[in-house]
């Protein structure tokens, strides 16, 4: 997605080999124009598939997801890490290690919003291990819902994460993917 990288390239900061800061625009501040159009595009690269559930993961995804949700017109259902007592005990739950915090979370989905039948795609910004995605998917195996793909916005290719999760079967749709990057060298892109 053109419109993407080139904001990648105008925004986007480089810190060392292994973090692109893209708070300015995806995921602190958001522009919203942008993220219109990033759901657009992930509606044209499923118009193929029959989807009734946008499933992603607390905090950054959601944003991106709600938008992408009304180009599909369903809902947004987003995996929680921690519990809190307006969920029921009744959750979906599985072990998620952060690249970008260190840190594991047990992320948990409601067993209200998540059925047999559903045809879900996850969404996130980033995908590096594919540490959240295989989380995101183990839920929606434990729902009985069908995993149809996942849209990512920006892929770090030169990390394993998407070419593990391609190689299991997963369809991954990344808008932008990054080659390689470094501060004096600034950002290449797959494709």
């Amino acid at each position: 997605m053109q419109l993407l990288k080139d904001r990648i390239r105008k925004d986007g900061k480089i810190r060392g080999t292994e973090v692109l800061k893209v708070d300015s625009f995806l995921n602190h501040q958001m522009d919203v124009t942008l993220f219109d159009a990033i759901g657009a595009e992930f509606k044209r690269r499923f118009s193929d598939c029959e989807i009734n559930k946008i499933l992603t993961i607390e905090a950054s995804g959601i944003g991106i997801a709600c938008l992408a949700a009304r180009h599909f017109s369903c809902p947004v259902v987003f995996a929680k890490k921690s519990q809190s007592s307006n969920i029921s005990d009744e959750v979906f739950c599985a072990k998620v290690e952060s690249f970008t915090h260190g840190k594991v979370y047990n992320v948990i989905v409601s067993k209200e919003y998540l059925h047999p039948g559903d045809k879900v795609l996850l969404i996130d910004d980033f995908l590096a291990n594919g540490e959240a995605l295989r989380g995101l998917a183990s839920i929606v195996s434990q729902s009985g819902a069908d995993l149809i793909g996942a849209g990512i916005v920006i892929e770090k290719a030169f990390q394993p994460g998407g070419d593990s999760l391609r190689a299991s079967g997963m369809r991954v749709e990344s808008l932008a993917r990054v080659a390689a990057m470094s501060e004096t060298d600034g950002i290449t892109f797959v494709d």
